[in-house]
């Protein structure tokens, strides 16, 4: 992998420690970001877990209910957390799509 973790257009345009400080903040969401990778691509694992059971035994591929039950869970954890409700959610949902597309590609691969 080509990265580059000190590329900025802000290199000599600023006071060196400064910048120093700016690189090291990066390097811990840089780290956070590879983290987040890794969790949902476990996170994906089980979703297709789920899907393939969800194929072999002809139940839909969304649940509504576990849905908003999750979304309602994830509003308090983020509270919790001091991180947006309202962005959660969208994080969330945009997840349950992709999930809900996958499970659905399953399904047409057992038909």
């Amino acid at each position: 992998m080509n990265y580059d973790s000190k590329a900025s257009s802000l290199a000599g345009k600023t006071d060196p420690a400064i910048f120093e400080e700016l690189l090291s903040i990066r390097s811990s969401i840089d780290n956070i970001d590879a983290t987040l990778v890794y969790l949902l691509a476990e996170r994906f694992k089980c979703t297709q877990k789920v899907g393939q059971l969800k194929a072999e035994h002809e139940l839909p591929p969304s649940d509504p209910e576990r849905e908003k039950s999750q979304i309602k869970r994830l509003h308090s954890l983020a509270r919790d957390a001091e991180l947006d409700p309202v962005f959660a959610e969208k994080f969330l949902n945009f997840i349950i799509e992709e999930v809900i597309q996958h499970h659905k590609a399953i399904s047409q691969e057992q038909q």
